[in-house]
Order: structure tokens, then C-alpha cells, then sequence
């Protein structure tokens, strides 16, 4: 049996997407760049973890699954084949929240409103 260890998105620039996601989601933060990992950075020509074209986020506690970013040349071309849904608890304090971060409302319905992240990935917020 498999288990999913990873959600993967395609991103025009991986650093500000992981940023994003961080600060939406509860108990996720941007694994840490140790001195390892910035050796292996250097080794390939990236000297600031900004222009990292692999960004993973962690959950606070260890669990899976962990959220990484990819760099890709293309621009998102059509709907999501798979969406994120987050709960919460005051759905309308929520979508305020993360248009502030940067989100952009997409469609309103009775049980959930359809949002997109600064990339145009889709989304969704509950509203119970």
C-alpha cells in the first residue's frame, strides 16, 4: 500500500509560493535551510534560498503530507485537476485573511467559496 508523502505544485517561483502556503495554513512553515542544504544550493550555482527552485513546507509537528513547490517554465494553462479544500471556522474571516496574502476569490457557493493562490492554483475554503 502507498501512503502520499508529498503534494507537489508547479511554480513560476517556488519561494513565494512556499511563503504563501505558510502563512495560510495552520502548524506548515518552510523546512529549514541548514548548512547542509546550503552547500548543496551553492554547488549548483544558487547562492540565495530565494532563487531555490525546490521550496518543501514541513508541518510544525512532523506530519505528512509535506507541501512542495517545483519551479516550471510554463504558466498554469487550465482548471486544477486536484484542489486543496481548508476548514475553518469563520469562513468569511478566512477569505479575507488570505486575499490579504494574496488570494483572489474565483466563485462563491452555498457550502464553499472556489479562491486561487498568487500562482492561479485553485482552491477551496468551507464554509462549515
Amino acid at each position: 500500500m502507498a501512503s502520499i508523502k508529498d503534494i507537489v505544485f508547479d511554480s513560476p517561483h517556488p519561494a513565494s509560493s512556499a511563503r504563501f502556503w505558510a502563512q495560510a495554513l495552520d502548524d506548515y512553515e518552510i523546512a529549514p535551510y541548514d548548512e547542509e542544504e546550503l552547500t548543496r544550493l551553492r554547488s549548483v550555482g544558487i547562492n540565495d534560498p530565494e532563487d531555490d527552485p525546490t521550496v518543501l513546507l514541513v508541518g510544525t509537528d512532523g506530519r505528512l503530507p509535506r507541501i512542495f513547490f517545483q519551479l516550471v517554465p510554463e504558466n498554469k494553462r487550465a482548471k486544477n485537476r486536484i484542489h486543496l479544500d481548508l476548514s475553518t471556522t469563520d469562513a468569511a474571516a478566512e477569505v479575507k485573511r488570505l486575499c490579504a496574502l494574496g488570494a483572489t476569490v474565483q466563485a462563491e457557493r452555498e457550502d464553499w467559496i472556489t479562491m486561487q493562490d498568487p500562482d492561479g492554483n485553485e482552491f477551496c475554503v468551507m464554509r462549515s
